[in-house]
């Protein structure tokens, strides 16, 4: 289940042992965490905004927790709350009274106790927000998406979250690509999707670089959400690793990749999720990333918790996101390298009959070699897939100097 939950405390202990919790229980969970007592308290105006879920400790840096737990819960459409506080039925009673979502004891939670209380509270938020369906299209009838100022072409792809089409733009007549959101007011997973829709949108509708698809607009209504952008008429790089690329197309193309990674990793952005079929080409024959579903924004105020988060490809994961660790820009290195040896061999490095084999191979076998005729490659080759982030190309605008 994708889940933003926000944890605020006191204590560090106590927020390391509930993002363990959340965090076991659902893997691709996002946790954040704020300490009052060394941060001061949040403001009264704080919202708790893009959070499904917030758990609030009794330890909030001098002032009493009740009253933090009441300022929270006054603010109009702030998320659910569990509290943690003593142990007893009047302490209980007073938290609720206060506002709760639900009450835990704080000094003798157990795994069991807290995420089967959380899914009960996000299950009971979400029927009481979703009385009505607000974005249309549906994958069992094949019905597309009505989105006023688009005519729809075709459907590319759809899956139980999102549909994608063709369309073209009914003012201009261009072509255009629209991702658009599915929403299923009865599947839990859907807590938290359209968030993570938006920051889809937010984390590249600023960038302006070549080699980065270009967003044209977010729409959200009653009726439907959507990201319009560009069509990229030339395909995936995946068909074209299969038809052979000449090394020097190779080259050029791992480069402008580089660059494209060059400017998002300046902005805070790891894609997370570089593989062929997410580097599409235009007429022109230039390179073009797409699809940051899985993109996070680094934080530098806020930790993010990614313990045991695997999220990817295998076949192009850098060793520390095979085993789930905490990943940078420096991941994203590594899966260029491996695009580039496929570009280059038109095979991948590690292959096995399982994806579990793949990750292992990431992690303990050498680095390929590449045939006699391209050996000259063998050094940018090593630098990009070496197996400790440390030993790597630290800037993706190295990469380009390496392959000039």
């Amino acid at each position: 289940m994708y889940v933003k939950v926000m944890i605020i405390d006191g204590q560090d202990d106590f927020r390391r042992l509930l993002s363990w919790h959340v965090s076991t229980h659902w893997p691709d969970a996002v946790v954040t965490d704020f300490d009052p007592e060394a941060n001061g308290n949040l403001p009264d105006g704080f919202s708790g905004a893009g959070n499904d879920l917030v758990l609030l400790g009794d330890r909030q840096g001098g002032r009493d927790g009740l009253d933090v737990l009441k300022q929270f819960t006054r603010v109009s459409g702030f998320p659910p709350v569990i509290y943690f506080g003593e142990e007893g039925g009047q302490a209980r009673s007073e938290a609720l009274r206060a506002g709760a979502d639900g009450v835990l004891p704080r000094e003798s939670v157990t795994h069991a106790a807290l995420t089967v209380m959380m899914a009960d509270v996000l299950r009971s938020r979400s029927r009481a927000a979703n009385t009505s369906s607000l974005f249309i299209g549906d994958l069992r009838t094949g019905i597309n998406p009505l989105i006023r100022g688009y005519r729809l072409e075709r459907r590319i792809a759809s899956n139980a979250h999102s549909g994608v089409y063709l369309a073209e733009k009914e003012s201009s007549g261009e072509r255009i690509v629209l991702k658009v959101l599915r929403h299923d007011p009865d599947r839990l997973d859907g807590l938290g999707a359209f968030d993570r829709f938006l920051q889809e949108y937010e984390l590249i509708a600023d960038i302006e670089h070549p080699n980065v698809v270009r967003i044209h607009d977010l729409g959200v209504s009653d009726d439907h959400a959507h990201i319009a952008m560009e069509y990229l008429a030339g395909g995936d790089l995946r068909a074209r690793i299969e038809a052979g690329i000449p090394p020097l197309q190779a080259v050029a193309w791992a480069r402008q990749i580089g660059s494209a990674l060059a400017e998002i990793h300046k902005v805070g952005i790891t894609h997370r999720d570089l593989k062929p079929g997410n580097i599409m080409l235009r007429d022109d024959g230039s390179i073009a990333l797409i699809d940051f579903g899985l993109a996070k924004r680094m934080r530098i105020e806020q930790e993010l918790t990614d313990s045991g988060e695997i999220f990817g490809t295998p076949y192009y994961m850098s060793p520390e996101q095979g085993r789930g660790n905490e990943v940078d820009h420096r991941s994203d290195i590594y899966s260029l390298g491996v695009i580039f040896y496929e570009m280059l061999t038109g095979e991948k490095p590690y292959r096995a009959d399982n994806a579990m084999g793949i990750l292992f191979k990431h992690a303990e076998e050498p680095i390929p070699l590449l045939p006699a005729h391209l050996a000259v490659y063998q050094s940018a080759l090593n630098l990009m897939m070496a197996k400790r982030p440390d030993d790597r190309l630290q800037s993706a605008n190295e990469i380009s100097e390496w392959l000039r």
